[in-house]
C-alpha cells in the first residue's frame, strides 16, 4: 500500500545530490575518487566573513530571526542590487531564505497555480521542473543544444508562450552549462515578454559574480518587464558561503509578501548568524570575490583545453559558472566489454566505475546527449581527472 503523496510520488531525487553521494560512499571505501559532481566553490568562507559569523555568536543573535531577515541584510542587499546592478529596491521587496533554493521554491509556490505553465529552458537545473510539480504546474521545456550554446532563442520563447503560460525560468550564468546571455540577447528575450503581460520571469543569478565576459547583466534591468521579474541570488557561489545556506529573493511587492507569507509557515526566518555573516559578505570588501572569479577563469580555461584533446567529446566555451557541459553521444553504443554506454547517466556511471571521477549524466537536465562537470576544484584534480576519463574512454569501441 502506497501511503505516500502524489506530490511526492511524482518527484524524482535530486541526480546531482545522488553522484554526489555515491562518490562518497566510494571515498569512504579507500576508493581515491575525484568528485566533479557537485556545484560547490573548493575554497573556504573569505576571513572576514567568518569572524562577522563569530561575533554575532559572541553578540548573542542566536534568537528567532523576523521571518523574511533582518532589516540591515535586506538593506544591505538593496544597496547591493543598485550598485552592482544599478536596480532600485525597497527593504521590503527582500526575502532572505535558506539558501537560493529556497528562494527559488518559494518565488514559484508563490505564483503558480494548478494547471500553470512554466517555461524551462533546457539545458535546466535539475530542481527546475521539480519545483514546478510541486507547485502543481506543468514544466514546458525549450530545447537549446550546444551548436546554440545552449540558450534559447526569442522565437523559441515566443512559441512556447500559450494562455496558460505563468513564468519564464531563466539562469544566467547557466547551471549546468555555463552559458552567460548578453545584454543585448536578454533585450530580445524582454521583447517577447513585453507583449505577454501576465508572465513573470523568475531569474536565478546565484553565478552573477563567476562570469568571464564583463559585467553582469540582468533581465531586470528592462523597464518594460521589470514589474514581474523576480530575481533570485545569495551568497553560497560568490563567497564560497555553501553551507551557511543564505539566498535572497527580491521581487515586486506583493510576490514579497506572498514569498514571506509561506515562509512564515515552512522555516521561518533564516539563520541568525548566517544573516550576519552574509551581511559582512555583501557590505565588505568584494577583493575575494573577484580573487575566486579568477581562479574559476583559470580552471575553465584548463578544463575546456584538456576536454577537446579527448577523442570523442565535442566541448563549447563556457561564459561563466564553474560547469563543463560536453557532449558526449559519440559515445553511445559503445562498450569496453564489460559494459555498454546507452544513456548519459550510463556514461557517467562507466566513468565513475572504470575512471574514479564522479560527473552527472545530461539526461537529469534535459540534455540527454550531455553530461556535466564541475571545475570548482583543484587544478591538480581537474589535470588527473581529465587523464583518467582520457584513458576511460579509450577503452570503448
Amino acid at each position: 500500500m502506497n501511503c505516500l503523496s502524489e506530490r511526492v510520488n511524482r518527484l524524482h531525487p535530486s541526480a546531482t545530490l545522488a553522484m554526489s553521494a555515491r562518490s562518497a560512499e566510494l571515498k569512504a571505501q579507500g576508493v581515491p575518487v575525484i568528485n566533479m559532481s557537485v556545484g560547490e566553490p573548493d575554497f573556504n568562507t573569505p576571513e572576514h566573513i567568518k569572524e562577522a559569523g563569530i561575533k554575532a555568536i559572541s553578540e548573542n543573535w542566536t534568537r528567532y530571526s523576523p521571518v523574511p531577515g533582518y532589516p540591515s541584510l535586506r538593506e544591505a542587499i538593496c544597496n547591493k542590487l543598485k550598485n552592482e546592478n544599478e536596480l532600485s529596491f525597497k527593504p521590503e521587496q527582500i526575502v532572505v531564505s535558506n539558501g537560493g533554493k529556497q528562494s527559488v521554491c518559494g518565488a514559484i509556490m508563490a505564483i503558480v497555480n494548478s494547471g500553470d505553465e512554466v517555461i524551462v529552458p533546457a539545458p535546466y537545473w535539475v530542481s527546475y521542473p521539480e519545483m514546478v510539480l510541486m507547485a502543481d504546474g506543468t514544466p514546458v521545456f525549450i530545447p537549446s543544444g550546444i551548436e546554440q550554446d545552449f540558450k534559447i532563442t526569442p522565437a523559441q520563447l515566443e512559441a512556447a508562450i500559450t494562455p496558460k503560460t505563468k513564468a519564464l525560468i531563466l539562469c544566467s550564468p547557466s547551471n549546468p552549462t555555463g552559458s552567460v546571455y548578453s545584454r543585448e540577447e536578454l533585450r530580445a528575450l524582454a521583447e517577447v515578454l513585453k507583449r505577454h503581460e501576465s508572465v513573470f520571469v523568475i531569474s536565478d543569478e546565484i553565478y552573477e559574480h563567476i562570469s568571464y565576459v564583463g559585467h553582469h547583466e540582468s533581465i531586470a534591468q528592462f523597464e518594460e518587464i521589470r514589474e514581474r521579474v523576480i530575481i533570485v541570488n545569495g551568497v553560497s557561489k560568490a563567497y564560497a558561503m555553501t553551507g551557511w545556506r543564505i539566498g535572497f529573493v527580491a521581487a515586486p511587492v506583493d510576490v514579497a509578501k506572498a514569498v514571506s507569507k509561506l515562509q512564515g509557515q515552512y522555516t521561518s526566518g533564516p539563520s541568525s548568524i548566517s544573516q550576519k555573516a552574509a551581511e559582512a559578505a555583501y557590505r565588505g570588501s568584494q577583493q575575494c570575490v573577484e580573487e575566486m572569479r579568477e581562479a574559476f577563469s583559470r580552471r575553465r580555461d584548463l578544463i575546456v583545453k584538456l576536454a577537446r584533446e579527448i577523442p570523442g567529446l565535442e566541448v563549447n566555451e563556457p561564459q561563466g559558472a564553474f560547469y563543463l557541459f560536453p557532449k558526449c553521444s559519440s559515445f553511445f553504443g559503445k562498450s569496453d566489454g564489460k559494459r555498454t554506454i546507452f544513456t548519459s547517466t550510463d556514461f557517467a556511471m562507466y566513468l565513475l566505475e572504470e575512471a574514479h571521477v564522479a560527473c552527472v549524466g545530461g539526461d537529469s537536465f534535459g540534455a540527454p546527449e550531455c553530461f556535466r562537470m564541475s571545475y570548482a576544484t583543484s587544478d591538480e584534480n581537474i589535470v588527473e581527472a581529465m587523464r583518467r576519463i582520457g584513458d576511460a574512454l579509450a577503452k570503448l569501441k
